[in-house]
């Protein structure tokens, strides 16, 4: 079993490549970088797979040797999916961006210049974070009023047709024969 050379090559290009461009500011690089990742990835495992064989089916060859080896081919198709469900998503990414700002760039906010800078107090920001927290016990959604509740519960009083008779998880009470709830 002999790997190319040249194929372990543009592998580990493809890799270098793939992370210089995800390095970058302009989510366009970025996803063409992870294109670049993905598709060294998938030349990886191949080149994993070893030598090519017989069809691993029952009866197919003579002997187990013969045969290759399934499990890189499903991780190749499995990578390949995922590499497009994130392309689409990166795809999405960047046609928002270029809609909102009419550029692909991502920018520091000044959180990140002031991290970046060392002039950000840590403790005085923790400090004001446990304030707000400590503020808004009661609330438990960040839909406090009904007009901008997302969620309406309807129920029997809402509908005349809309029964609530589903079974549910509490306790039965002491007065009836214990049973099923129906």
């Amino acid at each position: 079993m002999s790997v190319s050379v040249v194929l372990v090559v543009v592998m580990a290009v493809l890799f270098a490549c793939g992370v210089y461009a995800m390095l970058e500011r302009s989510l366009t690089r970025v996803l063409i970088g992870f294109l670049l990742l993905g598709n060294a990835t998938n030349l990886l495992l191949l080149i994993v797979m070893g030598a090519p064989g017989v069809a691993p089916f029952f009866g197919a060859a003579s002997s187990p040797e013969e045969m290759s080896d399934p499990l890189p081919q499903a991780l190749t198709l499995t990578a390949i999916v995922i590499t497009f469900a994130v392309s689409a998503f990166l795809l999405a990414l960047i046609y928002r961006s270029w809609q909102l700002g009419q550029a692909d760039t991502v920018e520091d906010d000044e959180a990140d210049r002031a991290v970046r800078e060392g002039t950000a107090d840590v403790d005085e920001t923790m400090d004001e974070e446990i304030e707000i927290e400590d503020e808004d016990d009661d609330a438990t959604t960040d839909f406090v009023g009904l007009d901008t509740s997302p969620i309406t519960v309807l129920g029997s009083r809402d509908f005349a047709g809309l029964r609530d008779d589903a079974p549910v998880d509490r306790p039965a009470d002491p007065g009836s024969k214990g049973g099923d709830d129906a």
